[in-house]
C-alpha cells in the first residue's frame, strides 16, 4: 500500500480519532517530528519561506525550491508528507507539472488553495482569489495527473475572508464535485462555523482544520476538533514560532554573555545532537563499504 494510500485509509478510519499532522519544513524537522510519534507530516510552505528565506508566506517560494525539500524530507523519513502547493505555481497546466514533480519527489497528497498569484498566508489581510470555475479546473487537472493514486488532493478555499461564508460553502461544494480527496476551508472565525462546515462535509470526505497560534480560528484540542467532524489537524508553523521565540532569546543571551553557559541545559551537546542524528550508526553502516575497514 502506498503512502496516499495509507494517509487516506488512516483518515477515514472512524475507529481512530483526528490525525495530527505537525508542520515541518527540512529534513532535521521531519525527523525530530517522526521520532515524537507522528503519523504524518505537514511540509508547510509559509516554514519554508521563513526557515530557508527569512521572509513572510507571501507567495515568494518556487515549485522548484520546495519539490527539492519535498526530496530531502522523503529521504529522510518514511511517513507520509502532506504538501502546501500554494496555487500550483500558476494554471492548471502548472498544476500538472507541480503534482506530477511534487509526487515523484515523494509528496504523498498536495494542497493547493483558491488564491490568486502571488499567494499571502491564510491568515492575512488582502488576499484575492480566483474564479471557482478556475479553480475546479486546476483541481481536475491535477486529478487527471494523479489519477493513479499516488498522491491525494486538498482543495483548499480562502473565500470566507474575501467573500464571506457562505460563498466559501458553495466555493467548497464546487470542489468537492470536482474530485478533491480532502476539503480545507481555510481561517473559520469561530465553533459555530466549524460546525457548519462539518455538518454539511464530513461525511463525504474528511476535512482538515488549521490551528495557527495568532490566527483567524480558535485554537482547540485533537479530540475537540475530532468530536466537530474534522479527521486532518495540522499546525503548519508551531514549529517555527517556538524555535523562533528561544532564537531571539539565545543569540539576545550570546551577544550580552559572551558565552552559552546559561543554556546548557537548554541544548543539546555535541554528544547528544549526533545520537539524535544516529550519526554512529551511519558511520557504521559506510565501514562496509570501506576496504581499510575490512582488514
Amino acid at each position: 500500500m502506498g503512502k496516499a494510500e495509507l494517509l487516506l485509509s488512516r483518515l477515514k478510519d472512524d475507529s481512530r480519532g483526528a490525525l495530527l499532522a505537525p508542520g515541518v519544513f527540512d529534513g532535521l524537522s521531519a525527523m525530530m517530528a517522526e521520532k515524537a510519534g507522528a503519523e504524518a507530516l505537514y511540509l508547510s510552505g509559509a516554514s519554508f519561506a521563513y526557515t530557508r528565506f527569512g521572509r513572510p508566506d507571501i507567495g515568494l517560494v518556487s515549485m522548484s525550491e520546495m519539490a527539492e525539500n519535498i526530496a530531502a524530507i522523503s529521504d529522510r523519513v518514511a511517513l507520509p508528507l502532506i504538501v502546501d502547493a500554494d496555487t500550483g505555481f500558476g494554471n492548471a497546466l502548472n498544476v500538472k507539472r507541480t503534482a506530477r514533480v511534487f509526487a515523484r519527489a515523494g509528496a504523498a497528497a498536495i494542497q493547493l488553495e483558491d488564491q490568486t498569484l502571488p499567494k499571502r498566508c491564510g491568515h492575512l489581510a488582502g488576499k484575492t482569489l480566483v474564479s471557482t470555475e478556475e479553480m475546479v479546473g486546476k483541481i481536475k487537472a491535477a486529478k487527471d495527473e494523479l489519477a493513479d493514486g499516488r498522491c491525494l488532493v486538498i482543495a483548499r478555499t480562502d473565500a470566507i475572508a474575501i467573500e464571506g461564508f457562505e460563498a466559501a460553502l458553495r466555493r467548497a461544494e464546487a470542489f468537492v464535485e470536482a474530485g478533491a480527496d480532502i476539503l480545507f476551508v481555510e481561517a473559520p472565525p469561530d465553533e459555530q462555523a466549524m460546525q457548519a462546515i462539518t455538518e454539511q462535509f464530513s461525511a463525504r470526505l474528511p476535512l482538515l482544520a488549521n490551528m495557527v497560534e495568532g490566527g483567524k480560528t480558535p485554537l482547540l484540542g485533537l479530540d475537540e476538533l475530532g468530536a466537530l467532524g474534522f479527521r486532518l489537524v495540522i499546525y503548519p508553523g508551531a514549529f517555527v514560532r517556538a524555535l523562533t521565540f528561544m532564537g531571539n532569546q539565545f543569540y539576545a543571551d550570546l551577544m550580552a554573555s559572551g558565552g552559552t553557559a546559561g543554556w546548557q541545559d537548554k541544548m543539546l551537546d555535541l554528544v547528544g545532537l549526533n545520537q539524535l542524528l544516529g550519526t554512529d550508526d551511519i558511520l557504521e553502516d559506510g565501514k562496509k563499504y570501506d576496504p581499510e575497514a575490512q582488514d
